[in-house]
């Protein structure tokens, strides 16, 4: 007879910090929650950090002068697709540091548009968010009408 296995209830870390936790009557945003997030940002941030010291350390080690050019070119190709993905990163380091800001100013949780609390969830999910989840279907509807995709 075969047993049945124990169903790993562990949380799912997200850059090392287990999802918070709210308390019964907790404030929305209170100084415990706006803590938790902003370790949360700093730890992503070194993360994506690290990742582009791991970059430019790969590019300099891997860097050859290749006589064939498909194997050169090959090698251009990958290192632009590195610098893209850094690119993107570098952006996403910028939208952080913005999201830290919005912590030290207490405006962050709450949306842009309408000013309603974003939600701790959505927040775990995307700790970068600055729209309620309304209100980002509502703007994708319309991107959505205005590039007709």
């Amino acid at each position: 007879m075969a047993r049945k296995k124990k169903a790993d209830t562990s949380p799912v870390l997200i850059h090392g910090f287990e999802p918070y936790k709210e308390k019964k009557g907790e404030e929305y945003m209170n100084e415990n929650q706006r803590t938790h997030f902003r370790k949360l940002l700093l730890a992503w941030k070194q993360e994506l950090m690290e990742e582009v010291d791991r970059t430019v350390n790969h590019m300099k080690d891997e860097a050859a002068n290749f006589p064939d050019p498909a194997d050169r070119a090959t090698q251009e190709e990958e290192f632009a697709l590195e610098l893209r993905a850094r690119d993107r990163e570098r952006k996403l380091i910028k939208k952080i540091d913005g999201t830290i800001e919005l912590i030290d100013a207490d405006d962050y949780g709450y949306c842009e548009q309408c000013g309603v609390d974003i939600g701790i969830r959505r927040l775990e999910a995307r700790p970068t968010a600055t729209l309620c989840v309304d209100c980002k279907t509502l703007d994708e509807i319309k991107e959505r009408q205005i590039t007709g995709g």
